[in-house]
């Protein structure tokens, strides 16, 4: 069989094994749980949009009347609904019937006042009230409503964000979020795997009749699709979900950048699963594995973070040069893409550095892979890299 196809053999080999793994099935269940329980909250448990507000007697209609109206041009409806005395008010906001009741000047709510509805009541009786007190001190109507009706205070942004640069954040956001959480869990299933078969004496037995570098790339490669799978299967059925919940609205262009996010996902997945690789490879149980992933973490948590601050600042001299080292490329420079702060050439330079890294470190990982999975305890890194192969 030819190299190639001795890869693909383990890869799916490698592929078959990790989708009918029912920890796997569980967490990707779990996880697409949490994220139609999320978009359902954003339904029911969004901004409301419309309010029920009791009146009793002609002044709180009024007022009321003038509460509606204002509400209109904040795109929230409030309907005044008129109620016959003050018991008959306390019992409907008690049973829910109302959100809050203006009864002689005063707004009566069941609990937790509803803030939105509330400050429209406050500012429509504060502005009634000033233009009563003008009248009584000699000014007309129309003199009191030229007295109150002020324009604005001009607002003048100095770097305007535009509402589709705001979008593209959002899109940017996510992404490096999704980009973290993946790079990480498949790295950890990449080194798992190598220390279960250590530990199990099976990767001997694959040893005597594939070469090493024909594994370890078959493995990083089969988990890899893995991970896609996964990815293109937790956002389409987010985008569906949202788009028929109608919580979520993507800008023009979010396909593009959801490609920008999966290019760079596959790109870091090979970088960080070979040093994955060589941290199981080095360590004979699972329980210390967490020694020999620690200095990975750091390096994958620290570049998330510089990729949340790119997100805000992707022209920064921070933001510019993680997205084109390898180990922070991939959570970095999705963001400066997706906001049109990469130019090309850095673009091709960083892709350039983060394939020439994985190729380089290619070998290097495949020779400790090797020796530290042969040997039955914990391996060190110079021990590993000065033996020969007999």
């Amino acid at each position: 069989m030819s190299d190639r196809g001795v890869v693909r053999l383990i890869a799916r080999r490698e592929f078959v094994e990790r989708i009918r793994d029912k920890g796997f099935l569980i967490s990707t269940g779990i996880t697409l749980l949490i994220l139609v329980f999320l978009i359902g909250a954003g339904v029911f448990l969004g901004d409301p949009t419309g309010f029920d507000l009791g009146v009793q007697g002609e002044a709180s209609r009024a007022l009321g009347e003038e509460v509606a109206d204002a509400a209109l041009a904040l795109d929230v409806e409030v309907t005044v609904r008129t109620l016959g005395g003050r018991a008959a008010a306390e019992r409907a906001v008690r049973e829910g019937e109302v959100d809050a009741a203006l009864v002689d000047g005063e707004v009566l709510v069941r609990a937790e006042p509803p803030a939105q509805l509330v400050s429209l009541i406050r500012s429509v009786s504060a502005r009634e009230r000033a233009l009563e007190a003008l009248e009584a001190e000699g000014l007309t109507p129309d003199q009191a409503l030229a007295a109150l009706d002020q324009p604005d205070l001009p607002v003048t942004a100095l770097e305007p964000v535009s509402e589709r640069r705001r979008e593209y954040a959002a899109v940017g956001f996510v992404g490096v979020l999704a980009l973290y959480g993946q790079l990480f869990a498949y790295g950890y299933w990449v080194a798992a795997g190598v220390v279960e078969e250590k530990a199990s004496r099976v990767i001997e037995v694959l040893l005597s009749t594939v070469r090493a570098s024909q594994l370890l790339r078959g493995k990083i490669l089969g988990i890899g699709v893995l991970g896609l799978v996964q990815l293109f299967l937790i956002g389409a059925i987010g985008f569906g979900m949202s788009q028929l919940a109608g919580t979520l609205r993507f800008p023009a262009g979010s396909a593009a950048a959801i490609g920008v996010v999966l290019f760079w996902f596959v790109l870091g997945f090979f970088f960080y699963a070979t040093l994955f690789a060589v941290a199981g490879s080095i360590v004979p149980r699972q329980e210390d594995l967490q020694s020999t992933m620690t200095p990975l973490t750091i390096l994958i948590v620290a570049s998330f973070f510089i990729g949340i601050a790119a997100n805000e600042d992707p022209s920064s001299t921070l933001a510019v040069v993680a997205s084109l080292l390898p180990p922070s490329s991939p959570l970095v420079m999705p963001s400066r893409i997706v906001l049109g702060e990469a130019p090309l050439w850095q673009i091709l330079l960083s892709v350039a550095l983060s394939v020439g890294a994985t190729l380089a470190l290619i070998p290097v990982a495949t020779r400790i892979y090797e020796r530290g999975a042969l040997k039955g305890g914990k391996v060190r890194l110079r021990q590993a890299l000065r033996e020969r192969g007999d």
